[in-house]
């Protein structure tokens, strides 16, 4: 039996949705599933959706990683499971790609963003970084929500632009209130 099923990503306009408790479990059968077809790759949840009762998109992130030299095998992983190459305009190119899904379940269904990134690099590290600050930090956490729902109120509601118009609070809280002092990232 199937726990879900993968179809074609839907692109839509950035909303803001309240926090959804099935994402984290979402996310973990995903990573089962790609690291069961290529052991070789870790999958992390990362994203709003992994920070517990943080709002936002709704999109599911994932940080799937991979160990220098097996990028093709981690295409080819998410390629065989029906995952799709990202569309539209500015993709992320091939050697540091975006794969995108639509993915159902018999409770709803996920639009789903899974990032190759290279394992324990400072792209993975910041991500993870993020991730955990918003985890321990509620007033971060508040502090990015009013962030995001400033940015739809704007009228900006394109996912890229909206992707854009976030990462300037994500920068500055990875290199802290201090200018040039970045905080401690994870080490794996």
């Amino acid at each position: 039996m199937k726990l879900f099923e993968i179809g074609k990503y839907r692109h839509t306009a950035a909303t803001f949705a309240d926090y959804d408790p099935r994402a984290p479990v979402m996310a973990q059968l995903l990573a089962h599933a790609i690291e069961q077809r290529e052991p070789r790759l870790v999958v992390e949840h990362i994203g709003s959706t992994a920070v517990p009762g943080c709002r936002g998109k709704g999109i599911i992130d994932l940080a799937v990683t991979y160990t220098d030299g097996d990028l093709d095998p981690a295409k080819s992983a998410l390629d065989a499971l029906e995952f799709q190459r990202q569309s539209g305009r500015e993709p992320f190119p091939e050697t540091r790609p975006m794969r995108v899904a639509a993915v159902s379940t018999l409770r709803g269904s996920f639009q789903v963003h899974a990032h190759l990134i290279e394992r324990n690099g400072s792209e993975h590290r910041e991500l993870i970084a993020f991730r955990d600050l918003l985890r321990r930090d509620p007033e971060l956490r508040a502090a990015y929500e009013k962030t995001k729902e400033q940015i739809l109120a704007s009228g900006i509601t394109d996912s890229l632009d909206y992707s854009k118009a976030k990462s300037s609070f994500i920068t500055s809280v990875l290199v802290g209130q201090v200018p040039g002092q970045v905080p401690d990232l994870p080490s794996f």
